[in-house]
């Protein structure tokens, strides 16, 4: 097997278990040293438990290969700081990084309670820009004083958060808002030789096991959803051979791989300064325009897809 991270060093954050944990093995196969991070709370957030990230990087030290235990909390600054420091003080340097950390916390917007918002903006959207803001100084520091780097950046997004999903507005928000914090950092980041691209998953997890019919599934289904086909484009996105790969959002669902196109103008007109005139006008855009994607990221009408009426 060619190994295609070999000696490089990579924080995965929310890799106790389910994706993430792919993510770890998978890079750790292909050589890399692993910085484990996973507080180890419940689907929700709550709670800490260092067992599962021991338990993975036992799994690696077995096949091998380095890593070590972090147990910190990615909607932490610090303790992001703290992990993107633990990577360099223990390995010696930064290459990878892979925000994957993620809870659910699913209400109707009617429901939806401020804890409820928070918490979720707070692990996914922050959690996603505490390691890589820290990360991008230590290789923008390194650039200026004359030094090598070598920066990869992989972000989670979702199909609820670049589709849409019924019940969750506040993880769909904060998966949208990675998404385009994805574009923009990888603009941001190019000229230090740092890539950032986001995967947009379909797979198998505790936190979608739930959804998706969980112990009830076929062998098969759970085989074809398995999280493990996430951590293939994401190995690959982490090695040389995507130096010029950046700012894209893959949809994996499988074996299944895509790129999700961001958001594009459309139809466009002049409109009249009177707003009593604009009823043709929308119309007519609306009938041009594509409609909303649904969960599979194609056109569709349905609830809360309306087609085109006015």
């Amino acid at each position: 097997m060619n190994k295609l991270v070999e000696g490089k060093v990579a924080l995965i954050t929310g890799a106790g278990r389910g994706i993430g944990r792919e993510h770890a093995l998978m890079l750790a196969a292909h050589g890399a040293k692993i910085v484990v991070n996973d507080l180890g709370g419940d689907e929700s957030g709550v709670g800490a438990d260092a067992t599962p990230a021991q338990q993975v990087v036992a799994e690696i030290e077995a096949m091998g290969g380095e890593a070590v235990v972090n147990g910190g909390n990615v909607a932490d600054f610090q303790a992001a700081k703290d992990m993107v420091q633990q990577a360099v003080d223990t390995f010696g340097d930064l290459n990878i990084v892979i925000n994957n950390a993620g809870i659910l916390r699913d209400r109707m917007i009617f429901s939806m309670t401020e804890n409820d918002w928070d918490a979720i903006m707070a692990v996914h959207l922050k959690g996603t820009f505490g390691p890589t803001h820290h990360a991008s100084v230590y290789w923008r520091e390194r650039a200026k004083a004359g030094d090598p780097t070598y920066g990869r950046i992989i972000n989670t997004t979702s199909p609820s958060g670049i589709y849409g999903n019924l019940g969750q507005s506040n993880y769909g928000a904060a998966k949208a808002g990675i998404a385009m914090f994805t574009v923009i950092t990888a603009m941001e980041l190019a000229k230090y030789n740092v890539t950032c691209n986001a995967l947009a998953p379909a797979a198998l997890s505790r936190l979608t096991a739930p959804l998706m019919g969980g112990a009830d599934l076929p062998d098969e289904v759970k085989e074809a959803m398995s999280p493990r086909w996430v951590a293939v484009i994401a190995a690959w996105l982490a090695s040389e051979e995507a130096a010029n790969v950046t700012g894209r959002i893959f949809d994996v669902r499988g074996n299944q791989l895509g790129i999700a196109e961001p958001f594009r103008l459309g139809p466009s007109t002049t409109q009249p300064d009177d707003p009593s005139q604009l009823r043709d006008v929308v119309a007519g855009l609306m009938a041009e325009a594509t409609l909303n994607s649904d969960m599979d990221g194609r056109p569709a009408g349905g609830p809360g897809r309306p087609a085109h009426t006015i």
